[in-house]
Order: structure tokens, then sequence, then C-alpha cells
């Protein structure tokens, strides 16, 4: 008997050749898409939609493999999307992809194949599963530093590790659309999704405001960190810590966002310097593995999807991850998550409460 895997078909290149590879080792692949906030719009930027769900079934059409959608509509709603509001409405910059993969996925996926009797889990994420000598496994990073997903995986536990597979982590990007094209899949020459996938347009201000009124901010004061008032900017949900575009004032130098404060609807302004921290206090962290010893431990630490990381000390104080960085870091962002990394492997993550001046 064939061993049975489902996967997670976005109606991308990437999950398109992720089902492939798995047919051809051998694997009982069965599709599986799920419906979410935005499916209900035929075309746009993001995944989710109806467009993506043809092209989804398409692919397994071709494949000759099985096909089958659930509806997380109110799911997602719950998790990602009230999540996504209510971070905003404090003045955060929210990170919807790891409540999402954590929450939604990744435990449809599992128990889609519980129901039809399937050990394996499969998704296109650029990211690699390792089983441990001990028979605990560890999240890698991808083989393409570009492509890595490893920063919104953190969420994932040994249960989810134990049983999922990653096709594409030994690729890189190019690699990958090459596969497709030589397959003939019609998805080999898709653009990727950037935007967030309930936000078509990628003005995440603009969607607040139609959909969260409640949580979006009336204009404010931009401020210096004297105090000093420099003009009005169009609500605190709007900015994030480190923008410098579309600011809407002109003050003869570069200006970047340096500090949302929720309470006074206030947005400060200030040089490069001034995004500077020396640290930061991560709450609410997520071990992948066994927790590692903490306690003046070193580690390497990313704070955005695209960071590269820098070197950085940690230390728990009082439930919450001290992180006391080697050299000085620009943007932290609360509401970002902080990602821990020894060599290749994620060792689990957290949420950036503040910086560390």
């Amino acid at each position: 008997m064939k061993k049975r895997v489902v996967i997670g078909m976005s109606g991308g290149v990437d999950s398109s050749v992720s089902a492939a590879l798995l047919s051809q080792e051998g694997y009982e692949v069965l599709g599986f898409s799920m419906d979410l906030y935005s499916c209900d719009r035929p075309l746009g930027k993001s995944c989710c939609t109806a467009t993506d769900r043809l092209d989804a079934r398409k692919i397994c059409e071709q494949l000759k493999i099985s096909y089958d959608t659930i509806d997380l509509r109110s799911e997602f709603r719950t998790h990602v999307i009230d999540y996504f509001a209510k971070e905003c409405a404090k003045g955060r910059t929210p990170l919807p992809c790891v409540p999402c993969n954590r929450d939604i996925r990744f435990k449809a996926l599992l128990d889609y194949a519980d129901q039809v009797g399937a050990h394996w889990i499969a998704t296109g994420h650029y990211s690699r599963v390792r089983e441990n000598a001990n028979g605990s496994f560890s999240l890698l990073r991808g083989v393409d530093p570009k492509k890595d997903q490893s920063y919104f995986l953190w969420g994932l536990s040994q249960k989810e590790l134990a049983r999922l597979k990653f096709p594409l982590g030994n690729f890189r990007k190019e690699e990958v659309r090459q596969i497709a094209k030589e397959l003939g899949l019609k998805t080999h020459s898709k653009r990727d999704s950037q935007e967030l996938c309930f936000v078509g347009d990628g003005d995440h201000a603009h969607f607040l405001e139609e959909h969260f009124p409640e949580s979006a901010f009336p204009a404010g004061d931009f401020m210096d960190a004297s105090g000093k008032k420099l003009g009005r900017h169009h609500g605190v949900h709007a900015y994030t810590i480190g923008q410098r575009k579309r600011l809407g004032v002109s003050l003869g130098s570069r200006r970047y966002v340096v500090r949302l404060d929720a309470e006074k609807n206030e947005v400060t302004l200030g040089d490069r310097d001034a995004l500077k921290a020396q640290g930061l206090i991560a709450k609410n962290v997520h071990w992948i593995s066994p927790k590692p010893m903490v306690a003046g431990s070193s580690s390497l630490v990313k704070i955005r999807s695209t960071h590269t990381g820098v070197m950085a000390q940690l230390e728990e104080v009082e439930n919450e991850i001290k992180v006391s960085f080697e050299k000085p870091q620009d943007a932290i962002t609360p509401g970002q998550a902080a990602v821990f990394y020894q060599d290749d492997v994620c060792l689990g993550g957290g949420w950036i409460e503040r910086a560390l001046v």
C-alpha cells in the first residue's frame, strides 16, 4: 500500500511542485485547500482567492491526485482577523502568518489527515524537518536563504513536526520554477503572493477603517523626541516602526517612525540612530524542542522575516525572555516576532513586547 500524504494546496507554484515531487517519490498524495476570509474574491494578488482554488484543483487534476476543500472562514476570522485588529488597536504591528500557521493551517491538515487515514502532511514552505537521535524533531531553515520561511513557523510543535514533510526545503526558488516548467504545470510562472491574504490591495490601514473602525485611530500629531509637534498623521494604525515613506510631512531630512503611542495617538519621528536598540523583551515564548537552557545562553535572533539575524544573549526574567544584542539593531517592532536559532535549527520564538534602548 502506498504511503498517504495530505498536502496543503494554495494554487501557487510551491505547493504544485511539492505535490508533484511527493507523487514522484511514490506517495499517494491527497490535495487539500482551505477556504479562508478572502476566498470570495475572484481575483487578487494574495493567496486564498477563488482563482487560486481553481488553479489548485487544476493542478491536482493534472497530477491525477484527489482534491478536497474545507471552509475555515469562521476559524480564520477568530484566530487571524480579530487578532490582527486587536493588535493594531494597541499600536502594535501584528504578524498574522504565525497564528494562521499554528492555529489554522497545520491543525486543519492534521485533522483531515486523521480523517482519511494519512500519516503524513506536507506544505510548500521553504523549511526542513530533521529527526534527532533522541526521537525528537527539529525545524530547520530552508537552504534558500532568500525564501526560508522558518521565521513564520516557530509556533509549530513536536506533534506537527513528527508528521510533516517540506518537499522544497532543499531547493532554491529558481529550481522550483524550473521543475514546474519542465512538468508543464500552469503555475510555473505564477507570481508569489506578497500581501496579507485578507488585505487584497496591501493597504492594511484602509482595511481596518472599513472593517474594524473601532480599531482605527483618528488623525493625530507627529512628535519629535523632545515633544515638539511636527505635523499631523492619519492615525497610529497607519504606521509601523522604521517607516520613512508615505509619512506626509516634509522635515528637510529623513525621518523615521521610532515610536507609536496608542494611548496618546502620537507617532514619534526621529533620525536613523533613534531606531537603534540594545535588545528587546519577548513574551509568550514557545520552544519547538524541549526548553533549552536560557540563562546566559547565546542564540542568533531574527526580528523580522528579512532580517539576517544577530547574535544575542538570552535571559529568562519573570516568564519573559530578555534579549541583549551583540550589536544594536534597528526598528524593534512590538507585535512582530523574535525567533531564535542555533545554526540552521529554529529553536522557537516569541512576541516582541518592547525594545530595550
